[in-house]
């Protein structure tokens, strides 16, 4: 440790020189790192579901779908049209009304139950199939020439529409995140420390950190949207209280040291000693993340963990080299402290602290109950503004022609269409179901397979299988829609024990199935690991309960927010907030739990051992906390994607909440538990001199 400081500061213009010919490959990892905007690509390869993808993207060349609604036009304009769609890169195949019947067949013989499913309103549907998947670059590049060059009367439905919303969107609002965030946590920052100047280099600092974790990205191949549009803000406010830690230990130095490079020396030693600990635990918390079958999670937690250990290298290298350089401006911009001391909050906690106590364990109750109970939501489109394209065509499909969610089942080809049409009138007596189309079904109302076209016959039957088109009325990701799937798959079973259901539909019900495995599976993961790491760093086995504990009961009022305000939050959020809210902000905890012990070494009685702990640490807590709250509120607020604001609405409140917990409930467990923690700590230190 002492030689790495000793080296940083005497190569401290080496080092900030460095720093910024790295940014030459940072931009280049950053352009080259691709962006997933589709969820559902996280779920597992081996589940039958996305099995039935690979069969549909390799056998029938029908990686996306989107059904294309067509507002007043003539037969031969819509035969026109199809044909300039078919010339688009990436366009598989367009099967219209024309393909169907043909052009010499008036609608108007048609029985009325037919005529409904092909016009209606004016409305006209046209099936256009994609050769890549829902999320492929060729995909959504298609979907864009689509919209360029066909009128305003298309609407084009389907996911991969909604991917190329989203990622519109997220790319649109990115750089105002990162911009909000600055300026927030530059004002907290403001009041906090001394100068004028430092919040400045700090700000710079974690920005290095925060390129470079975007730019090493490119390891990975590709990040999803979400954890593109989190990481920056969460990295800012997640490592903030490293360089606030570095900053007042330099101060203190200086006044020990007359020279400023020995003060950093030591500041720069007695940070590694603080931190190492404090990273470890934030950094294992988003490692958790890594236990979800869900991948997403693992796309989350490695990039953010990562960005966690850059940030602390930051810290130890990049900032205190750009605070020595720039040591005069800090000097002449210097200002008294403006953020408040709390004295009398501080007294109120200590006098008061059975009240607390009390008062925790009363409000523990209705926050468990708040938090099990709170509503998510799965299905992907309701997360996305109404007036997008891709909402309007989805409202429209389901509006005119009730398609809501179209399903798709594999049977194998040998199956005969007597067969075939009597698992199709079973699935068609299913509640829900609106339609099952099929070459039998087809056949069975008077067109032979001679009479269609190659297109229609290579989209419904392959060399091995046979597609069955099935269309629900109800709403992906609901439990009537996983019902029905459920029903629907016992009877395709029945007939085909290795048929398979594809679609939306069913990939969201795994979606639905998984996520609420995970989790449980991730806040145990991420309790456990933050738990045995805290029996190390702490040397005790009372400490580490009581401060998860602490944090758990945060994490628990959070979470229980919107079950009483009646809100209903995006499944993914549910997911992971406890474990980010738990590896980002126990190190409030930690240090809380660090100061009190210092006391009670010193042999200071509980009580004064926590009004040390509080008098020594709560300016730190709430700087870092009000950090953490202004680096993701104003995304939470701005963010017109529902998933990216409700999670950042949660973590930035978490953060308020933790941050409240720890300064009131904590001292109070610590005071109350005094003797559990003095006979179950093995710190050689602590005991000797306590007042009992």
């Amino acid at each position: 440790m002492k030689k790495l400081s000793e080296w940083t500061c005497k190569h401290r213009i080496l080092i900030l020189i460095v720093s910024l010919l790295l940014l030459i490959p940072t931009i280049l990892g950053i352009k080259a790192t691709k962006i997933n905007y589709d969820i559902l690509v996280y779920l597992p390869d081996d589940i039958e579901t996305m099995k039935g993808q690979e069969i549909l993207t390799n056998d029938f060349h029908m990686g996306a779908f989107s059904i294309a609604l067509i507002d007043h036009m003539e037969t031969k304009d819509l035969v026109s049209l199809e044909n300039q769609i078919r010339k688009i890169d990436g366009v598989e195949k367009v099967i219209g009304t024309s393909d169907m019947i043909g052009t010499t067949i008036p609608k108007e013989m048609l029985p009325d139950s037919i005529q409904n499913k092909i016009e209606k309103d004016g409305f006209s549907p046209i099936l256009i199939t994609f050769k890549d998947s829902i999320s492929d670059e060729k995909t959504i590049e298609a979907i864009e020439t689509l919209r360029e060059t066909t009128s305003k009367a298309c609407h084009y439905s389907g996911m991969s529409s909604v991917v190329k919303d989203t990622g519109d969107i997220a790319n649109s609002e990115i750089a105002v995140y990162v911009i909000v965030a600055v300026i927030f946590c530059g004002i907290v920052l403001l009041f906090a420390l001394d100068s004028y100047v430092v919040p400045v280099l700090l700000l710079c600092s974690i920005g290095f950190s925060i390129l470079y974790n975007m730019g090493t990205n490119v390891m990975f191949g590709e990040i999803s949207y979400i954890t593109k549009a989190i990481s920056a803000v969460l990295q800012l406010g997640v490592t903030m209280d490293f360089s606030i830690f570095l900053y007042h230990a330099y101060q203190r130095q200086k006044r020990q040291h007359t020279d400023k490079l020995k003060a950093m020396e030591e500041a720069i030693v007695e940070t590694m000693r603080s931190v190492v600990g404090s990273s470890l635990t934030t950094i294992a918390g988003f490692l958790a993340l890594c236990t979800m079958t869900l991948t997403l999670g693992s796309d989350i937690g490695l990039v953010m963990a990562k960005g966690v250990l850059l940030g602390v290298v930051s810290v130890i290298t990049i900032f205190p080299a750009l605070l020595l350089v720039f040591d005069k401006w800090i000097e002449k911009t210097k200002h008294r402290e403006l953020f408040p001391k709390f004295d009398k909050l501080r007294k109120f906690n200590i006098k008061h602290y059975q009240l607390i106590a009390i008062l925790f364990v009363i409000l523990l109750v209705p926050a468990y109950y708040g938090q099990m109970n709170t509503k998510v939501y799965y299905n992907l489109n309701k997360a996305m503004p109404a007036s997008l394209p891709s909402s309007k065509a989805n409202e429209l499909l389901k509006d005119k022609f009730d398609i809501v969610s179209p399903e798709l089942i594999l049977v194998f080809k040998d199956m005969d269409a007597h067969r075939l049409n009597q698992m199709l009138s079973e699935i068609e007596s299913v509640k829900g179901i609106d339609f099952a189309l099929s070459l039998s079904k087809i056949n069975e109302i008077g067109l032979p397979e001679e009479a269609l076209p190659n297109e229609l016959l290579s989209m419904l039957k392959s060399d091995k299988y046979q597609m069955v088109i099935v269309n629900s009325t109800y709403e992906t990701a609901t439990p009537e829609l996983n019902h029905q799937i459920k029903e629907m798959n016992q009877i395709v079973k029945k007939y085909d024990k290795k048929a398979i259901l594809a679609g939306e539909g069913p990939l969201m019900k795994d979606l639905v199935e998984i996520s609420d495995q995970d989790f449980k599976n991730v806040n145990t993961a991420s309790i456990g690991i933050i738990f045995i790491l805290m029996v190390f760093v702490l040397k005790s086995i009372s400490l580490p309960i009581i401060l998860v504990a602490t944090i758990e009961f945060a994490i628990f009022l959070n979470m229980s927010v919107p079950y009483y305000t009646g809100v209903t939050i995006p499944f993914i959020a549910s997911i992971v907030i406890g474990t980010i809210q738990l590896g980002a902000t126990v190190d409030y905890a930690i240090l809380m739990t660090t100061k009190y012990r210092e006391a009670r070494r010193s042999g200071q009685d509980k009580i004064k051992s926590a009004d040390y702990a509080l008098k020594h640490s709560m300016t730190s807590i709430m700087v870092s906390g009000l950090c953490f709250f202004a680096a993701t509120c104003g995304v939470g607020m701005y963010s017109k994607l529902e998933m990216i604001g409700s999670l950042c609405t949660l973590i930035s409140r978490g953060a308020i909440i933790s941050m409240i917990v720890v300064i009131t409930v904590l001292p109070a467990l610590l005071i109350i538990f005094d003797k559990v923690i003095e006979k179950t700590t093995w710190d050689k230190k602590l005991g000797k001199k306590v007042i009992k």
